[in-house]
């Protein structure tokens, strides 16, 4: 039956499906499949849950149960904290649980998260999985949002890159991706109706850029619609979005899903270009039969989705009969162990307390968290592991022979005894070479379904801390959170890793950075304000009376912190390693760039230290005097490289012109600015090593287009409008060219629009219908590029 498939012609497929089979075709069955029509040998597909691990339900998969109960647990788990779903959605099968996104964006490293995809890709085929709902690339706009522990970064940038190679591993096993949620889900708060009120200019540059990037460089199967409205249209029903932007100017040629149960009008979102309707909904269903059957829906746009359906289903039947590779959860764990490894950021390291002295001979190990690791968020994306790393365990088989490791519960979530408990680490702490002391955000309240409502640590870890710390100053603290913390201890502690949720292999990966045997080296890709009021957007965040204004703008992240030279925390792109690294010899292979163009930025980087390490060099590009509001600088490409002790490693990092650029939402494009910028390179966004000048140059003029009613002085400043301008005075008035230049001129100092003010300066009346040939043509040459040298 599947191979008569394989080989049909799915445009005759489609038309000898009846109307009953097309509607259900479009449907999802249950919770995890599509409907398969075994009259023409159409197999149906499965699809689950998994940003970083494959979630597998046995019930709810193989028991295919109904509609109403996969509600009913859907809603649990995504009430649920994260140890408690599989009493939500019965036994699941074990998956490797690999860092989440927060985690994993650390790492900066694209060739590790393909593998991560191939890993994901080899577990799902052994369970017989043909989708993975992910990866979710949504920009952490706040680090308060529920899902930012799923997300890889505040910048598109290292959003679209990390997402692209995961995509890539995973669909190179034949097991398709679903790229999400699409687009603006950046709060859980009202999620299913909330409005983003995203300006164009935001939309484009921020939490757009990074789905157009992800999908132009792997293709991914499928893309998941978001909940949310987006500028007052349901994202799952949004045209312009689904069908404009994401086929028409970005040529996804895949299939587009709803999030479940994220469609309110199925006639609309089937219209819009949402193809598929997630889970099954009996309701929803016969809304779309009546819709067809009333005309409401034309059968091409029917048969356009459902042709979409059949080229999805055979790429996965396709990507079924790829050659498996064998299911080794040792080695899978060994990678994720390796992912965190490298994913963990050591944001301070004073006097060198890191990594743990061979001469160290007493270790006391405080928290909860050193033996139940914290390694995951709550929600749908929660994976039951394979296995789980004790960082207790861990430590003392490093620690080697000779070494006492103690261990002290340090806090509780029961307030009344966390003072005796502080009291009993801290006469634990004393005297001990190191103590290594265990920290995290609330468990379960800062995944799906809520947003956060601190920075802060759970009740009592922040005093405890204290106290430890002016206890013994030989104090390493280990934070599990989703995102960016307040630590108002952090002066008095030397060293801090902060590891996210770096799934479970936490344990083993976090015990190989104490002791040396991995030199740390990830950076941030997320700001640590200093205090939640620092967030940009804190003062319209979460929004009211159903809207979420985005206030601001562009400036998300590190954009809004380094335009303002606002002192962090933790700046975007800082992490420190256990050597040095010098940059030098900075060129670039041009002088200036057009349209069409691509830089290519060259630098030495040597390890100037005695141990080996991974550097992640970044490249922002700092504006100089940009026709429109920029921030002062931006990401726009990075690498990963590996250096020896003493070596030195030439790097190269092309920019394409294209990545400089900014969308014009009244020319409705984008556009390469004609300014003088600066390349910098740098190892965080405040820590820029090297730089060098640059051109940019556009086919199209920096000018703004001209109104009857723009002011005379931005008319003068315009070559196009201020000849078109003094044409019309002399013919007009018969006058010559220098007359008619000295009259606009003195023009120059009104508030008022061009033709108001020509009006009353020259003592006649005249009108926009006079004016507007010229303005016309005006603006013709300024869309020509006629006033600016090739």
């Amino acid at each position: 039956m599947t191979s008569s498939f394989e080989s049909a012609d799915l445009v005759a497929l489609v038309a000898d499906l009846t109307i009953d089979e097309k509607v259900d075709l479009l449907t999802g069955h249950r919770m995890w499949r599509t409907h398969a029509v075994e009259r023409l040998g159409i197999p149906a597909v499965v699809m689950t849950d998994g940003t970083y691990g494959v979630r597998y339900s046995i019930p709810q998969i193989d028991g295919d149960e109904e509609a109403g109960q996969d509600f009913e647990g859907f809603l649990s788990v995504v009430n649920r904290k994260a140890q408690e779903v599989e009493t939500a959605w019965g036994v699941m099968k074990p998956a490797t649980c690999f860092p989440n996104g927060s985690a994993l964006g650390c790492s900066w490293d694209v060739e590790l998260t393909e593998a991560m995809g191939r890993a994901l890709g080899i577990e799902c085929r052994a369970m017989g999985v043909n989708i993975l709902l992910g990866p979710g690339i949504n920009i952490r706009r706040t680090p308060l949002g529920g899902r930012t522990y799923e997300y890889y970064s505040e910048d598109p940038v290292v959003s679209g890159d990390i997402a692209a190679a995961l995509i890539l591993g995973l669909q190179g096993q034949g097991v398709g991706a679903s790229l999400k949620h699409f687009a603006c889900n950046n709060c859980e708060i009202e999620r299913t109706s909330m409005n983003s009120v995203v300006d164009m200019r935001a939309l484009r540059e921020i939490y757009l850029r990074g789905f157009e990037r992800a999908i132009t460089r792997s293709d991914p199967w499928t893309v998941m619609s978001s909940y949310n409205r987006l500028n007052g249209v349901q994202a799952a029903e949004n045209g312009w979005l689904l069908d404009d932007v994401l086929r028409g100017e970005w040529g996804f040629a895949g299939l587009v899903m709803s999030d479940w149960h994220g469609i309110k009008d199925r006639a609309a979102a089937l219209i819009a270009g949402n193809d598929l309707d997630m889970p099954e909904s009996e309701t929803r269903l016969a809304d779309l039969r009546a819709a067809v059957e009333t005309g409401a829906v034309s059968m091409a746009i029917v048969d356009r989705a459902c042709l979409r359906v059949l080229e999805l289903v055979r790429r996965c039947k396709q990507g079924e009969a790829l050659p498996a590779l064998p299911l080794d959860p040792a080695a899978h764990h060994a990678l994720a162990r390796r992912i965190a490894g490298e994913s963990m950021v050591l944001l301070k390291n004073e006097g060198a307390l890191l990594p743990i002295a061979a001469t160290a001979r007493r270790i006391v190990v405080i928290g909860a968290g050193a033996v139940e690791a914290v390694i995951q968020g709550s929600g749908c994306a929660t994976t039951t592991p394979t296995q789980v790393d004790i960082p207790l365990d861990e430590i003392r088989a490093l620690a080697g022979e000779g070494v006492t490791v103690e261990h002290f519960a340090g806090t509780t979530e029961d307030a009344a005894e966390r003072d005796a408990l502080i009291a009993e680490a801290v006469a634990g702490a004393a005297g001990a070479d190191v103590v290594i002391l265990f920290a995290n955000t609330e468990v379960g309240w800062d995944g799906e379904g809520s947003d956060r409502t601190t920075l802060a640590l759970a009740p009592g870890h922040d005093d405890l801390i204290a106290a430890v710390a002016a206890a013994n100053p030989a104090t390493v603290v280990v934070l599990a959170s989703p995102d960016a913390v307040v630590m108002p201890w952090i002066d008095a502690v030397p060293a801090v890793i902060e590891t996210f949720l770096s799934g479970q292999a936490m344990g083993g990966g976090l015990a190989d950075i104490l002791f040396g045997k991995v030199n740390p080296s990830g950076k941030l890709t997320s700001s640590f304000p200093l205090s939640i009021r620092d967030i940009p957007g804190y003062l319209t965040y979460p929004g009211e009376n159903g809207d979420h204004v985005y206030s601001e703008g562009l400036h998300v992240g590190y954009r809004s912190y380094d335009s303002r030279a606002m002192p962090v925390l933790f700046p975007f792109g800082h992490g420190l390693s256990y050597t040095r690294f010098r940059y030098d010899n900075l060129s670039l292979d041009r002088a200036m760039i057009r349209d069409g163009e691509t830089l290519t930025v060259a630098f030495d980087i040597t390890n100037a230290g005695d141990v080996a390490g991974q550097e992640i060099a970044q490249i922002y590009v700092r504006y100089g005097k940009p026709r429109l509001h920029r921030p002062v600088h931006e990401l726009k490409g990075f690498a990963k490289v590996a250096i020896a002790p003493g070596e030195t490693r030439r790097v190269e990092i092309a920019i394409p012109a294209d990545d400089l650029r900014y969308y014009d939402p009244v020319r409705q494009a984008w556009i390469l600015d004609q300014d003088d910028v600066v390349i910098e390179v740098g190892a965080s966004s405040r820590d820029i090593r090297l730089e060098a000048p640059l051109e940019t140059r556009s086919a199209v003029a920096r000018y703004r287009l001209i109104a009857w009613d723009t002011q005379p002085a931005i008319v003068l400043d315009t070559p196009a409008a201020r000849d078109g301008f003094n044409a019309f005075l002399r013919d007009r008035l018969g006058i010559g060219e220098a007359e008619a230049g000295q009259m606009l001129e003195h023009c120059r100092s009104s508030f008022f629009g061009i033709l108001t003010t020509l009006d009353r300066r020259l003592r006649q009346r005249i009108t926009r219908a006079e004016a507007q040939p010229t303005i016309d043509a005006i603006n013709a040459r300024i869309l020509a590029d006629e006033t600016v040298a090739p």
